[in-house]
């Protein structure tokens, strides 16, 4: 008599197709290759970027002992990991069992980059008499509180109603959610808007004099603006819109955190090297190094 012989595949064999599913299922699936490669090494690049930096970095934030600066370089520390995460993990948002992490993963990761974009914005609005820990209270106090406001109303929107705020799906349109949406990219709108007007008014004299930040108010005005009508026009239904608002998220998560690093940082340690510099030459002069260039 023939024994059928029955063949189960080892633990260490469906362990390795499992993993190569995943893997395909991180990259191929859910939102795509090139979303997901476009997040992933952006955001990954810029965070080996602040951590080559990190050590100059710091040197220069506790010489310069700019409480402004020292504690938005470490929220942007925080953020960029927080949104280095996201966008390593964007395969949760099309798992099955995992919307409630997914939700929660999102509300903390968009709070921490609207909590920058917020408190740059009432930094612009306090114009040149920003400075100094009492603005540096005052700044974060009044971020802190609309930040916290904004992310009690999404909680309720996530948790009480059971509105998939994080979670996009074309075919199962949901109309408060995107009328949230609209609301709020409507107020981002409006306050890059209002700044930027400020600049051609008769209170560009109360703005920062730096030309970086006014770039920044306009490429903010422009993004926002596009994110308010991709928001309008996907809750109408149109399949151009929800493209659109996926473009915009990418460009958001992929490339705020580097535009915020080069408006707000790079021009206080960029002022750090030439003022090396010119204690150098100085030093150098004074010792008799350039006397021979009069000869």
């Amino acid at each position: 008599m023939e024994v059928p012989i029955s063949f189960r595949p080892s633990n260490s064999t469906v362990q390795g197709d499992d993993k190569v599913s995943l893997l395909y299922a991180w990259l191929f699936e859910c939102h795509g290759f090139i979303h997901n490669l476009t997040l992933v090494v952006s955001s990954a690049l810029f965070v080996f970027y602040l951590a080559s930096h990190a050590r100059k970095s710091i040197g220069r934030l506790s010489n310069g002992r700019s409480y402004i600066m020292i504690a938005y370089y470490g929220c942007l520390w925080l953020v960029s990991l927080l949104n280095l995460v996201w966008c390593f993990l964007q395969a949760w948002e099309c798992s099955p069992g995992k919307e409630k992490a997914w939700n929660i993963l999102s509300l903390f990761t968009t709070s921490g980059m609207l909590f920058l974009e917020v408190s740059l914005m009432a930094f612009l609005l306090q114009g040149n008499y920003a400075g100094g820990s009492e603005a540096l209270t005052r700044t974060f106090a009044i971020t802190g509180l609309i930040v916290c406001l904004d992310m009690l109303l999404k909680a309720i929107y996530l948790f009480g109603f059971a509105v998939p705020l994080f979670i996009n799906d074309h075919e199962n349109n949901h109309g408060i959610k995107w009328g949230l949406w609209v609301l709020h990219k409507l107020l981002l709108t409006a306050v890059y808007g209002l700044i930027s007007f400020g600049y051609h008014s008769r209170w560009r004299e109360k703005l920062p004099a730096r030309p970086a930040f006014y770039k920044y108010t306009i490429i903010m005005f422009f993004s926002n603006a596009m994110a308010l009508l991709a928001c309008g026009l996907t809750g109408q239904g149109s399949g151009l819109g929800f493209w659109l608002y996926d473009l915009t998220e990418v460009l958001y998560h992929a490339f705020y955190l580097p535009l915020l690093y080069v408006t707000f940082l790079a021009d206080f340690f960029q002022e750090e090297d030439l003022h090396l510099e010119n204690i150098y030459y100085s030093e150098m002069k004074d010792a008799g190094f350039f006397d021979g260039d009069w000869e």
